[in-house]
């Protein structure tokens, strides 16, 4: 005779359950690395029950995957309030805590995992990209961006996620450098544009009339400037 009862979970709810619980362990370890034995033993079910609200680790992982997706999508949203320079800083913070968060699983995701191949795999994180770019240009106030523009933006965002990747192999770069020059990083793949294409120039002239002196772009025009070379003195000529 039992001396308590389990509560029953309903369809949906058992698989929230077990797509949260995938989440988790996908984010503390690749997920060629999980087994359904584990992640059926982390839920508190049996194996074969994972396969009853799934086809395979597959399709659970492709169902984290959209949850993960549309979480990290989030990180982009930043009301379009105040200078430019710090609304960029304030969305890298979040989209850190995210990688943070769930270190060898974005990794996986970015870097491939058992959803290799996938077009609904390709299409979450394509969708994740497009989102932020989306971000991006919102808050530059453009709705049809011109080809350089969309060059700048698109690069940033695949730049954001590569430096990410790279700072999860050993964190050897203080977190908190990393976003101030990913934020930088926009500022300077616009000004190079903006040298090439008058429309790009009123862009960026636009943005840094709003910016001040102790923001971002602010801080990154004072770091070049202590880069300049400087000028030798000139040695008195001699009288002949």
């Amino acid at each position: 005779m039992t001396t308590g009862m389990r509560r029953r979970m309903g369809v949906e709810e058992r698989r929230q359950q077990l797509i949260g619980v995938a989440l988790e362990l996908f984010g503390r370890r690749s997920p060629d690395e999980v087994s359904i034995d584990e992640i059926a033993a982390a839920a508190g079910i049996s194996r074969p029950l994972v396969y009853h609200y799934f086809p395979g680790k597959q399709s659970l992982y492709e169902a984290a995957l959209r949850r993960a997706a549309d979480e990290l999508a989030t990180r982009f949203l930043e009301p379009r309030e105040g200078p430019l320079g710090a609304r960029l800083l304030r969305v890298m913070g979040r989209f850190f805590d995210f990688v943070d968060e769930h270190g060898p699983g974005f990794a996986a995701l970015m870097r491939g995992g058992p959803a290799v191949g996938s077009s609904t795999a390709n299409a979450m994180i394509d969708g994740v990209r497009q989102a932020a770019c989306a971000q991006i240009l919102a808050h530059l106030d453009v709705a049809e961006p011109a080809a350089r523009l969309e060059l700048v933006v698109r690069s940033w965002v695949s730049l954001a996620e590569s430096t990410a990747l790279l700072w999860l192999d050993g964190r050897r770069v203080p977190r908190a450098e990393l976003e101030l020059q990913l934020v930088h990083d926009f500022a300077a793949l616009a000004a190079v544009s903006a040298a090439y294409d008058e429309e790009m120039a009123g862009i960026v002239l636009k943005v840094l009339a709003q910016e001040p002196a102790d923001g971002p772009f602010g801080d990154l025009l004072t770091r070049l400037s202590s880069l300049g070379p400087v000028t030798p003195a000139v040695p008195p000529q001699r009288s002949r």
